[in-house]
């Protein structure tokens, strides 16, 4: 009995990773992003608030992945591409809602190219994350990583900011 299990260790350590905590939030936030983008042109003050708690979950998965000793490549991903696409279809939205969408676009490109020179930077140099700015020589990246409280600030309020205008719209 002992034997079998030990053969089915290494498979099930596998699929486990897909079972942390974290990653579980992480779902639970695509499928609530799913949903309030469906209802987004039927009812924007629900949108907001189903938008603003996907936020929430986004602080609270990355809680968990260190609490509990969850952190993985997969839950890093599904994270990121997470937030990208919640913010990308939201400005999308605006820009269709705020003629000329101009400004929206911008922060669109910004938003996604930003992340991704960030990322391909920090795996180029062979860091584990892109949050280690320690050897950075920008104080802007220093600023926004090195200081929990000033990127908790800027994560609130683009994330109130841009529900806000949405509601804030009338047709």
């Amino acid at each position: 009995m002992a034997k079998s299990s030990k053969k089915l260790t290494p498979r099930l350590r596998k699929l486990s990773v897909y079972l942390y905590i974290p990653n579980i939030i992480g779902y639970a936030r695509v499928l609530l992003n799913c949903y309030a983008f469906g209802i987004c042109f039927s009812n924007k003050w629900l949108f907001s608030v189903l938008y603003f708690i996907s936020f929430v979950c986004d602080a609270i998965d990355g809680w968990c992945a260190r609490k509990f000793n969850q952190v993985s490549t997969f839950g890093a991903v599904l994270d990121m591409v997470t937030d990208r696409i919640s913010t990308a279809s939201l400005l999308a939205i605006l820009s269709q809602v705020y003629r000329p969408g101009l400004v929206f676009v911008s922060l669109l490109a910004l938003d996604i190219g930003s992340h991704w020179l960030q990322m391909y930077s920090t795996f180029l140099t062979g860091k584990t994350s892109h949050k280690d700015v320690k050897d950075s020589t920008n104080w802007l990246f220093k600023a926004y990583y090195g200081n929990r409280i000033f990127m908790g600030y800027c994560c609130v309020a683009c994330t109130l900011l841009n529900p806000i205008s949405y509601c804030g719209h009338s047709e």
